[in-house]
């Protein structure tokens, strides 16, 4: 059975949609038509992630209308809510300084001006930006919002991230 920590999430299941076992389908991802040819998906019961064969995709504005190959309205109901992954290698490769967050974590962060802070630890999403954890030598947590004025560079070569923090904000934490 797949493991969650190798796979990526996608969406979620949101409704059923008609009499057929149709489903509405609310995908997380930047570009939703890229996912519009899956064959199949993770979807997240119970007992763990459980592929799911897709005979029919019905792209909309953000969501789409799904129809599992063997699955009746009974099933389909029940599938309601739950969380839809795939593989991480079902990522298309970035390149320069885009990055999956998932990517970077444990990457060393460099800053412009203070020179190594730490490690890369969490990037958290769920605010205006997204945010960088890092955790400094002696244990401190830096926060950094990850916009592109920050950002230098993503060097994957050497797992190391460059950044320019507004000015005082690393001493913010250090202090």
């Amino acid at each position: 059975m797949p493991n969650k920590a190798d796979c990526f999430f996608l969406g979620y299941i949101g409704r059923t949609f008609g009499y057929a076992g149709e489903l509405v389908v609310s995908l997380d991802v930047d570009d939703p038509t890229r996912y519009a040819d899956l064959k199949s998906v993770l979807v997240e019961v119970k007992s763990g992630l459980v592929p799911y064969f897709i005979e029919e995709i019905k792209m909309r504005d953000r969501d789409a209308v799904w129809r599992f190959e063997g699955v009746g309205t009974e099933e389909a109901a029940r599938l309601v809510g739950c969380e839809l992954y795939l593989p991480l290698s079902a990522l298309p490769p970035l390149t320069g300084n885009r990055f999956y967050f998932h990517e970077v974590v444990g990457f060393t962060v460099e800053d412009r001006e203070a020179g190594e802070i730490g490690t890369l630890t969490r990037v958290y999403d769920n605010g205006p930006q997204p945010i960088l954890s890092i955790e400094h030598p002696d244990g401190k947590e830096i926060m950094v919002p990850l916009i592109d004025a920050f950002l230098l560079e993503v060097d994957r070569a050497h797992r190391r991230l460059k950044i320019a923090a507004p000015e005082g904000l690393i001493d913010f934490y250090l202090a």
